[in-house]
């Protein structure tokens, strides 16, 4: 059992998810004003990574990175660390691979708001933040939790994305799944056993927790 890679996959899980969804909450919110072509244009390149191969995303994403990179020498002038090989790279790609899990949940969630009800909000006096806060977030909260536990629980898992831009880093990119292909690689199954079971326990949880809230949706609409 890995402590550490563990350790290190639920920080980078955390982590992003506690960022990721708020961008992905204001994504949504911005693209509800929006005319329909603009809309269909974001979706798609929203849906991107989940139809893309892991090592393909994270082949471009190494390439993106890279030091030879216009981003990759920017951040090395800013920080004095390189982005490929390292936790802040590995976060940004998790940030990018895990957009549809922060988005989509949230996108159905929006879109089951019924368009009077904003409309009554705005004729009573309240401003578009004051409805985001008083009408709309309380309505869609299911579908902001529903993004938060996605993108934790898949976070814990991605494996391509992650190997290809962080590598295999004690203390720095080794997550647990990449520690589960290492037992398996070393014939340690019994290694590879506890820390399957770990995300295996995690995952159930989380499609319980998005279950009863879905199931709470759909009260709400009834």
């Amino acid at each position: 059992m890995d402590s550490a890679a563990l350790l290190l996959s639920l920080k980078l899980a955390g982590a992003t998810a506690l960022l990721l969804v708020p961008l992905a909450l204001m994504l949504v919110r911005a693209l509800s004003r929006r005319p329909l072509a603009a809309r269909g244009l974001v979706d798609i390149l929203v849906a991107l990574p989940l139809v893309l191969p892991p090592t393909v995303l994270g082949f471009y994403l190494l390439t993106v990175f890279g030091g030879q990179s216009t981003l990759g020498q920017w951040y090395a002038a800013l920080t004095g660390r390189q982005l490929v090989f390292t936790f802040d790279g590995l976060l940004l790609a998790s940030l990018i691979a895990n957009i549809p899990f922060a988005v989509q949940p949230i996108q159905r969630a929006f879109a089951a708001i019924p368009r009077e009800a904003c409309e009554a909000a705005w004729c009573s006096g309240l401003s578009n933040w004051q409805t985001l806060l008083r009408i709309e977030l309380p309505l869609a909260w299911p579908g902001i939790l529903a993004a938060l536990v996605l993108t934790f629980t898949h976070t814990l898992g991605e494996f391509g994305v992650v190997l290809m831009v962080g590598g295999n880093i004690a203390d720095e990119t080794r997550t647990i799944s990449i520690a589960i292909y290492d037992s398996v690689q070393a014939f340690d199954d019994r290694a590879a056993h506890a820390m399957s079971a770990i995300l295996v326990l995690l995952s159930v949880a989380g499609i319980a927790l998005i279950h009863w809230a879905t199931q709470h949706i759909g009260r709400k609409d009834a």
